[in-house]
């Protein structure tokens, strides 16, 4: 199993178990170019390549709370740290199915920053974002991700290009539990000179949030 397998539906308390990965990521352009002449210089081992599209939640109050909707289901994951070198550290909480319940929505609005009335006991798709454009500092994003998964001495890394409401930006990515290997790789594909992104601050510069 990879990280691009196709999203499955787990449970707040499954979600905790996951050991999260450290990642850093860089947007820009012709960011792919120094990526491809970089990873096969590194003896880099192409395993997948996915397209998929997803709409982003993005809150004016907060950038560690990644809320998203993949393959129909609503993933979130928080911010619980930072490595010494700055990588970012994110725990998934949960991938709920929908009707989402009404006690799932109040703690992902939660970790949003954002208060919502929530009057029913569950909420569709549809009533989801009808709730999200109705909330004051919150807002859907419709991203489409064109990614090309590889590893680089065992470490999962990734190139692609991303739409943010039609935008098109390249990124580069490397995540691990091995903060020591990742930084040697990130140095390997010549991008340690980029700003360190995550996908909620990218968005939200693109749709000028932030």
């Amino acid at each position: 199993m990879t990280v691009y397998d196709a999203n499955q539906a787990t449970s707040a308390e499954d979600a905790e178990k996951v050991i999260p990965r450290a990642e850093f990521r860089a947007f820009g352009q012709e960011l792919i170019d120094i990526v491809e002449a970089a990873m096969w210089k590194s003896q880099a081992t192409l395993f997948k390549v996915r397209q998929s599209g997803e709409t982003y939640i993005l809150s004016r109050y907060t950038s560690e709370a990644n809320v998203k909707i993949r393959d129909g289901l609503l993933d979130i994951k928080t911010k619980v740290g930072e490595t010494e070198n700055g990588y970012e550290i994110f725990q998934p909480r949960g991938k709920f199915q929908f009707p989402v319940k009404k006690n799932e929505l109040a703690t992902i609005f939660e970790n949003l920053q954002v208060s919502v009335k929530l009057s029913q006991e569950s909420y569709s798709f549809d009533e989801f974002l009808e709730l999200v454009a109705l909330t004051d500092g919150v807002v859907a994003v419709d991203v489409h991700k064109e990614r090309y998964g590889f590893t680089v001495d065992g470490i999962i890394c990734e190139y692609g290009k991303i739409l943010f409401n039609g935008a098109m930006l390249e990124t580069a990515c490397v995540e691990s539990e091995d903060y020591e290997a990742m930084e040697q790789v990130i140095e390997k594909l010549e991008i340690s000179s980029f700003e360190n992104v995550n996908y909620l601050k990218a968005a939200k510069r693109v749709v000028g949030m932030e």
